[in-house]
């Protein structure tokens, strides 16, 4: 626990921006983790950075993440080629349901803030179901992906019946309050940058306006978006079934997996299982329905699943970063650093703060949940403040940094869906994201102040 633990992040960060290659930048960044664990030996870093990739898939669920990330690519490119997506976009205008830009961003913020027991479904229902949409009233690609990654995580941690609310209130429980629920229940409405940021979404899609590097950037590549082509219109049920089976099918199974209860279900489980047999409806539809030959379709399926391998592979480097900063300690190493200096009046502002630094270096808020909880909360207790608020400002500030974090895999999955590049989705979400972060910091001072 030093300050080398934050080196790694930093030059994944410095990099990334620098040159613009998330890849080299995530492999730096792991070599220069496995130089300071391995004690400054160049090649035992080389063999432990490697060794540490290969890791990963030791991990169930970064195995199962890798595969439908992977697998998500055969169901986008059956359902672009089927038609399905050109019949569907002609009868949501035909019937007027959606014939302007707001009507377009509602459908996205609608899906993302009503699937709030996992937020990979959230995200890529929203996502694809959305796309040809957004390009045919003349909007990016970037302000679906803001829309979808804005919605995800801020109502799932609202919305607490899902896999979220069972981790969270298992790290509350640990800390020795006495009404764990409650604590957590009071800390939804302390959680303001959530609520902050669902509000800026909906103002972006009613008013259609959008700011700061978005704007500019979607004048330099709306012509080239507005270009895509579909296939012609065949029916719409090639691209419904398919998606609307996969919601039906997590849902199923996370029901299945938790034994009945929903929020103890296995959202990694349900997500890949839901989209093999998504992709094998696809599959059938096109070959008996639509008629389609086999061949054809394995070669479209192999060839979305190459379109997605860049993607992947960023998914892969970040959970293998991921696993070096937890040996680092980066977390605990931040928590401790600030966590003698903090004003009693600062605390809740300044929590939100760490915890979205955290977040951001680690680019996990769950990690953060599990490094943040078992410290703010019995801070809060010994100190005489609202264990609510406190436990508000980790949940909002691990969202915060998660959002602007360009190693978050919900970053990632988000650019995925929405069919846009990661670096661009992070500069152009990353001043709506700031602009939330500093109302929030503003009312933690102020709700500070009252405490």
């Amino acid at each position: 626990m030093s300050w080398l633990s934050i080196l790694p992040p930093v030059v994944a960060i410095i990099f990334a921006v620098w040159k613009r290659d998330v890849t080299i930048a995530l492999l730096l960044a792991i070599f220069t983790a496995s130089l300071i664990l391995v004690g400054g030996k160049p090649v035992y870093a080389f063999t432990d950075t490697v060794e540490r990739i290969i890791g990963v898939f030791s991990s169930a669920y970064n195995t199962r993440i890798l595969m439908f990330s992977l697998l998500i690519g055969a169901l986008i490119q059956l359902i672009k080629i089927s038609g399905g997506v050109s019949a569907f976009v002609n009868w949501l205008t035909h019937r007027s349901l959606v014939n302007n830009q707001r009507k377009a961003g509602l459908l996205p913020t609608i899906l993302g803030s009503s699937i709030f027991i996992d937020t990979n479904m959230s995200v890529l229902t929203a996502g694809l179901s959305s796309q040809a949409l957004f390009d045919k009233f003349k909007m990016s690609r970037l302000r679906l992906a803001y829309i979808i990654d804005s919605t995800c995580a801020p109502i799932s941690v609202l919305i607490l019946l899902n896999g979220w609310g069972a981790a969270i209130l298992g790290h509350v429980e640990k800390t020795g309050v006495q009404d764990p629920t409650s604590v957590m229940l009071g800390s939804i409405g302390l959680n303001f940058y959530a609520i902050v940021t669902l509000l800026i979404v909906f103002y972006t899609v009613l008013s259609t306006n959008v700011h700061g590097p978005m704007k500019s950037m979607e004048r330099e590549i709306e012509p080239q978006e507005n270009e895509r082509s579909l296939p012609p219109a065949t029916k719409k049920r090639y691209m419904l079934l398919p998606l609307i089976f996969m919601v039906v099918s997590i849902l199923a199974f996370m029901y299945i997996t938790g034994e009945g209860d929903l929020r103890q279900g296995s959202g990694s489980e349900s997500v890949l299982w839901s989209v093999i047999l998504s992709t094998l409806l696809a599959l059938l539809l096109l070959r008996y329905d639509a008629k389609k030959p086999t061949k054809e379709l394995m070669a479209e399926s192999f060839k979305g699943l190459g379109n997605l391998l860049p993607l992947v592979t960023l998914v892969l480097l970040a959970f293998a970063l991921s696993s070096a900063m937890g040996d680092l300690e980066t977390g605990p190493f931040v928590a401790q650093a600030v966590g003698d200096f903090i004003p009693l009046w600062l605390i809740p502002a300044l929590i939100f703060v760490l915890a979205g630094f955290i977040s951001f270096t680690t680019g996990t808020s769950w990690g953060t949940f599990g490094i943040l909880i078992p410290i703010a909360v019995p801070l809060a207790l010994a100190l005489g403040i609202s264990p609510s608020l406190v436990l508000g400002a980790v949940l909002g500030g691990a969202v915060f940094g998660d959002h602007a974090s360009p190693i978050s895999d919900t970053t990632v999955i988000s650019s995925l869906a929405a069919g846009c590049d990661l670096l661009d989705h992070v500069k152009t979400q990353l001043p709506y994201a700031l602009t939330a972060g500093g109302i929030s910091i503003v009312l933690y001072i102020i709700f500070g102040l009252m405490q």
